[in-house]
């Protein structure tokens, strides 16, 4: 007995990029889980699929910005103008410098680039623990300390 054949299927419909603002997204993070979430725009709350925690979206305009945990390297999200973040996974607090708060200085034994915390006296090397003084000329540096 011959198989009937099926129809061959409707080629799909080309792709056409989203207009601006239309089923525009933004994204956070929740705050029981820590995972990150995506959102339509306008969300005045999202419940996390994860572990059903909701997490209030901030305000419109509000601006947001990033930092990694000291404590268990968990991204954490908090309200740009914050000076510090409290972690909701270790209860770390982690100091959230901005940009023109921060300064840079080569580790005086290793050379590593470090970056402190701006009106800091000296920096410890993460790689070779090294202390170096801040403004201090090259020579002056602490002995390492462990």
């Amino acid at each position: 007995m011959p198989v009937p054949l099926a129809p061959y299927p409707t080629p799909p419909a080309p792709f056409a990029p989203p207009t601006p603002n239309a089923g525009a997204q933004s994204q956070l993070v929740c705050s029981g889980c820590r995972n990150l979430l995506m959102y339509p725009a306008g969300a005045p709350s999202v419940c996390c699929a994860v572990c059903s925690t909701v997490t209030n979206v901030p305000a419109p305009g509000t601006e947001m910005a990033q930092l990694v945990c000291g404590g268990c390297h968990t991204l954490l999200m908090y309200i740009r103008g914050a000076t510090s973040v409290q972690c909701s996974c270790c209860h770390t607090v982690n100091l959230a410098m901005e940009g023109n708060q921060v300064a840079h200085v080569n580790c005086g034994n290793c050379r590593m680039l470090l970056r402190y915390q701006y009106g800091a006296s000296s920096v410890k090397c993460a790689v070779c623990s090294f202390v170096t003084s801040v403004g201090a000329s090259p020579g002056t540096d602490q002995k390492p300390s462990n």
